[in-house]
């Protein structure tokens, strides 16, 4: 009777026995989970395919990239950016070659153009889990999700921008890398060299500089200085090599001023100077990563600050007299390597004369990591009541936040209505007492999916048919250059007067074409429509003396009205 209990149990461990069933059970449904929260925090609102309203392009980067790639594969250029006819060499070309590759299959929008960016977010995540799911069993899901939905990912996966063509690819090089640490294998190393040698066709020599530091000083608290002599792998630097020279030969030789716009201009001055007019105070990204890690600050943070702990205990042993004996490698590395590797971006580029958000992206993968093995190793004992509640207190302020701030937008001078506050503090409030209840019921597992719905819910009303146009006229240049098309009988040629740089360069995607500005070009001789400030209407008089000019239409929701300036 005995043996046969004892073989029964053991036949549940053979390949289709009942444990490999369950296992593969469990994963599928983690896989499913993963892919669904994955896809609806990256791609909705983004392509027409998942709904909501398309947020056009904003700001004065997208449009300006998004046309780089546009001109390119018109002219069937994969070598030299072009911006209106010009060379446009302020960063490398991988995210070009991206955008062109999606235009070529989907066309030219400005949700193909953000394509590249969320391709790569949605790469992020994936290999984030099934690294954790290798290296750090049981908080993959929790890592990838909190990843996934952290303001700072959400925002830049929806960019048509470089930030993530770097922050991806040097963040999956990083793990490759803490990979091969681990297992010692050279698979791993190829991770490294071909991830960080994408990210430097992205942005340039920065990728392979914070690699270098990061793991430098890895090394040296760890006093382990044969892995820089390992990392160094022949196989690894050609293909480096073979990955990033090829293009950066090809421009320099096409384009003999590249090496002094590009490295001198835009990366030695852009860090050391105030050229570029980005100046911030060295504390700038202290708050910049607090609102990208929302909602998960509060965790986040403590759980940077336990793996910071454990890290400066794991030192102090080490340097002690009665330190590990035969072993090399004493105790848990992987918290100490998070550490750096969040840390040193964020204290890098707080030196930087031009300070920008995106700069500092790749520090929140490693955090978010941390915060899901965190979250996994005290599951049992549960988070502490005050870190709960300041966690639910912190998701339901960013929920408020969201259900007001199309109203803001709207009368940005004027408090809210109290109907208008009340019932989105109402609503916040119940997510805000639900988070915990659903913690305390059903246990810490559990507060991923009780923080992730609020947050999700929050994203599809801010993106929605109702809530997205109102974005697009308030952000966005699409639906001014949509107006200016269905104006009757109306000249081609556009320009601009006072106008923001974003109202500039979107109006040249959506219309192809350049928008000579007065200020810099002058007033066109030939009949043309020009948008001009509210402010600076009163100025027409002397800018157009001598022409005949009619107004065409107001757009309140940017401040801008559009004239028609006949022939002279």
């Amino acid at each position: 009777m005995g043996k046969r209990i004892q073989r029964e149990t053991w036949k549940q461990y053979l390949p289709g026995g009942s444990y490999w069933q369950n296992a593969n059970a469990a994963m599928l449904a983690e896989v499913a989970v993963l892919l669904v929260f994955t896809s609806l925090f990256i791609f909705y609102g983004l392509v027409p395919l998942l709904g909501g309203s398309v947020l056009g392009l904003v700001g004065a980067d997208e449009p300006r990239y998004a046309q780089v790639a546009r001109e390119m594969l018109a002219r069937h250029d994969y070598v030299t950016p072009i911006l209106y006819g010009k060379p446009w060499l302020e960063k490398p070309a991988l995210y070009y070659w991206r955008a062109m590759f999606a235009f070529k299959e989907f066309g030219v929008h400005d949700w193909s153009a953000r394509l590249p960016s969320a391709s790569f977010a949605f790469a992020l995540i994936l290999l984030i889990y099934l690294h954790m799911r290798r290296f750090r069993f049981g908080g993959q899901l929790e890592a990838a999700l909190i990843t996934v939905s952290c303001v700072g990912i959400v925002s830049f996966a929806r960019g048509a921008s470089t930030d993530m063509q770097l922050a991806a690819p040097f963040c999956i090089g990083m793990l490759g890398w803490y990979a091969w640490y681990e297992t010692n294998k050279k698979f791993w190393l190829f991770d490294l060299y071909f991830f960080v040698g994408a990210a430097t066709l992205a942005k340039g020599p920065v990728a392979p500089a914070m690699a270098f530091c990061i793991i430098f000083l890895f090394t040296a608290l760890r006093r382990e200085w044969s892995l820089l002599r390992r990392t160094i792998w022949l196989p690894g630097v050609v293909l480096y090599l073979a990955m990033v020279l090829p293009w950066f030969i090809a421009v320099q030789h096409r384009n003999p001023q590249f090496l002094r716009v590009f490295f001198l201009q835009h990366n030695l001055e852009r860090f050391a100077t105030d050229r570029f007019h980005h100046t911030q105070p060295l504390w700038y990204y202290l708050p910049v990563i607090c609102v990208a890690l929302l909602p998960w600050t509060v965790i986040a943070c403590s759980a940077l600050a336990d793996a910071i702990r454990s890290s400066l205990d794991e030192w102090r042993v080490r340097c002690a007299p009665h330190r590990y004996v035969g072993t090399p490698r004493a105790g848990d590395a992987f918290p100490e390597f998070l550490v750096l590797w969040a840390v040193f971006p964020v204290l890098f580029f707080s030196f930087s004369q031009s300070k920008l958000p995106g700069y500092i992206l790749p520090s929140i993968p490693p955090i978010t990591i941390l915060t899901g093995d965190y979250l996994n190793r005290i599951r049992k004992r549960g988070l502490h009541p005050w870190l709960l509640l300041a966690h639910a207190g912190t998701a339901g302020l960013l929920v408020f936040t969201a259900l007001i701030f199309p109203h803001v937008l709207v009368h940005p001078h004027a408090m809210p209505p109290v109907q208008v506050l009340v019932a989105a503090g109402m609503i916040a409030l119940a997510f805000t007492i639900a988070i915990p209840v659903v913690v305390l019921r059903y246990g810490t597992e559990r507060l991923r999916i009780a923080t992730l719905i609020p947050v999700l819910l929050a994203l599809v009303f801010l993106l929605g048919t109702r809530n997205g146009p109102l974005l697009n006229q308030i952000y966005s240049a699409r639906a001014l250059a949509a107006q200016i098309s269905a104006v009757p009988n109306a000249p081609p040629l556009v320009c601009v007067d006072d106008t923001r740089r974003d109202v500039w360069y979107g109006l040249a995607f959506y219309r192809n074409q350049p928008i000579p500005s007065y200020d810099e070009d002058g007033v066109p001789a030939a009949e043309h429509i020009v948008v001009v400030s509210e402010r600076a209407v009163p100025t027409l008089r002397t800018t157009l003396a001598g022409r005949q000019y009619e107004p065409l239409f107001g757009y309140a929701a940017q401040n801008l009205v559009v004239y028609r300036v006949f022939a002279k």
